[in-house]
């Protein structure tokens, strides 16, 4: 699935951040620019990805986490002068954030991240955001139950390995 996320943004510069030794090595085998932020855990990695890509000069940021197989709308969502949060279909993770760099809202991912990050944007109060309860983009694969899902399922054998155990593919039908 990393790899559908990363290829549905091409034409643009990827970078992953990451603070995890595999991580880094599958970016670099991908030509892809890993950040590395070594023991900075997720929040932190990506806190310092997105500075790290403000100081080399860009001025809009996407964020998307590995877990979306249905990311080939995902380049779409950054809109000059506007903050995009894309919120899991539950409403309480945050799928994607797009924001310009000059008004970042830090990473607070975990349990209502969608909560705490909308209002870390709206905090700006200069700038735009939109909520974008996508259709697709919403669909992550954080349980097994969201494998189930009537998009997700066709997918299975593209973004899951077969010889996983929690892959329904696998599973007997008795």
């Amino acid at each position: 699935m990393a790899e559908r996320v990363i290829r549905s943004l091409n034409g643009t510069d990827v970078f992953v951040a990451c603070d995890d030794v595999d991580v880094r090595s599958w970016a670099n085998e991908l030509g892809v620019e890993p950040i590395w932020g070594p023991g900075l855990g997720l929040n932190g990695a990506v806190d310092d990805g997105v500075a790290q890509i403000a100081a080399a000069g860009y001025d809009h940021v996407i964020i998307a986490h590995s877990d979306l197989p249905l990311s080939a709308l995902l380049g779409r969502v950054a809109r000059p002068a506007t903050i995009t949060l894309v919120p899991d279909r539950r409403f309480d993770g945050t799928n994607v954030m797009s924001f310009p760099l000059e008004r970042p809202v830090a990473a607070s991912y975990g349990a209502q991240s969608f909560r705490r990050h909308e209002a870390s944007a709206r905090a700006h109060g200069d700038v735009v955001v939109e909520v974008r309860a996508d259709p697709e983009l919403s669909l992550d694969i954080d349980t097994p139950d969201d494998l189930t899902h009537p998009l997700i399922r066709p997918l299975l054998s593209e973004v899951l390995p077969t010889w996983l155990q929690t892959n329904p593919v696998n599973r007997p039908t008795h």
